[in-house]
């Protein structure tokens, strides 16, 4: 359901894309954040920062591409968001002393964990009361994690125009719909498989 409901945005732009045009499709991006941003305070009690901001920019370049009946608006909204992603990774970890990667990081093992430890309780073991921040995983590798993830970023932000403007508008639109999701998934397959080797194993 979560990952539904955080892909719904794209899954009914590429869809409302197929059976309309690029113009209906940028409406119903526009409105689908605006859910996705209901669903979460409904959900949560609060709407995080990165919601947001994505839905500032698809207002902002959405609202543009309608109103000029230009979809060259929205073919930037990938490269702004990435962009501006990679930027602050490395501002917030150079900078600021915060490594936003290895906060993210930490949550999804401590989500992760604390369902191994529920799923171990269920099988009446006496489960592990461990926290990702226990785990030896060294920060220099936190730092090199963050670092590849802000150059991923920002070769998206460039793939995205390169494509936009290379190729045809129905290639960019399952380009943004299948092509970044499957750059993200690889992403996400090589880091934990970089801290795999420091995760608790299974008894």
């Amino acid at each position: 359901m979560a990952f539904i409901v955080e892909y719904l945005p794209l899954i009914l732009f590429f869809l409302v894309y197929k059976f309309m045009d690029i113009f209906w499709a940028t409406g119903v991006l526009i409105v689908a954040s605006l859910i996705q941003m209901a669903w979460q305070y409904f959900k949560e009690g609060a709407i995080s920062q990165r919601h947001w901001i994505f839905f500032a920019i698809a207002l902002l370049l959405g609202g543009l591409t309608i109103l000029f009946q230009d979809e060259q608006f929205i073919m930037w909204k990938a490269t702004i968001i990435y962009a501006a992603l990679g930027s602050t990774l490395l501002v917030s970890h150079h900078m600021l002393g915060k490594n936003l990667t290895k906060k993210a990081l930490l949550g999804i093992l401590n989500s992760a964990m604390k369902q191994m430890q529920h799923a171990e309780q269920s099988d009446n073991k006496v489960p592990k009361r461990q926290k990702a921040e226990e785990l030896p995983i060294p920060e220099t590798l936190f730092a090199q994690l963050n670092l590849a993830w802000s150059a991923l970023f920002f070769v998206i932000a460039i793939l995205n125009l390169i494509v936009a403007y290379t190729f045809s508008l129905d290639f960019w639109v399952n380009f943004k719909v299948f092509g970044l999701m499957a750059i993200t998934f690889i992403a996400v397959m090589l880091t934990i498989a970089k801290v795999s080797k420091y995760l608790p194993e299974d008894e």
